[in-house]
C-alpha cells in the first residue's frame, strides 16, 4: 500500500508540474501531458530505486531522457496522429521525427529529467524514509 501511495503521489506531482510548466511557457496544455508528466516523474524515481541511486548521474539522466522521449513519441502518435487532437507538432523544428519528437526538445526534457531525479529522490527520502541519495557524476 505504501508503494501505491508513493506512485500516486509522484504521478500527480509530475503531472501537475509538467502541466504547469506548459501553461507557463506555452500558454496551454492538454490532459494527456498531465498523464505523461506523471509517468515520467515516476520513472525518474523508479530507475533510482532500481539502482539504489548509485549509478552516475549522467547515466540516470540518459535513461530518463530516453524514457521521456519514447513516451513523448508514443503519446504523440496516439493523441496527434491516431486521435487527431493536435496537441503539439514539431514539424517545423530541426531534427524532428514525424513531428512528434525533436532533438531540441529532447535536450530541454533532459534538463527536466535532472530536476525530476533530484526532486523525486529527495522527496522519497524525506516523505517516505527511503535511502538518502548520494549523486556522483562518474
Amino acid at each position: 500500500m505504501k508503494r501505491l501511495s508513493e506512485y500516486l503521489f509522484f504521478w500527480t506531482l509530475g503531472g501537475t508540474l509538467y502541466y504547469s510548466f506548459e501553461m507557463i511557457f506555452r500558454g496551454f496544455s492538454h490532459w494527456s501531458m498531465f498523464m505523461l508528466g506523471g509517468f515520467c516523474l515516476v520513472f525518474c524515481i523508479q530507475q533510482g530505486i532500481w539502482t539504489g541511486w548509485d549509478s552516475p548521474l549522467w547515466l540516470q539522466v540518459l535513461w530518463c531522457s530516453v524514457f521521456v522521449t519514447a513516451g513523448e513519441f508514443i503519446t504523440g502518435i496516439l493523441v496527434n496522429k491516431v486521435m487527431h487532437w493536435h496537441v503539439w507538432d514539431y514539424s517545423d523544428q530541426p531534427f524532428q521525427l514525424m513531428g512528434q519528437i525533436c532533438i531540441p526538445f529532447a535536450v530541454l526534457f533532459s534538463g527536466l529529467c535532472v530536476v525530476g531525479i533530484f526532486l523525486g529522490s529527495y522527496l522519497m527520502h524525506f516523505l517516505y524514509g527511503e535511502k538518502i541519495p548520494h549523486f556522483h557524476v562518474l
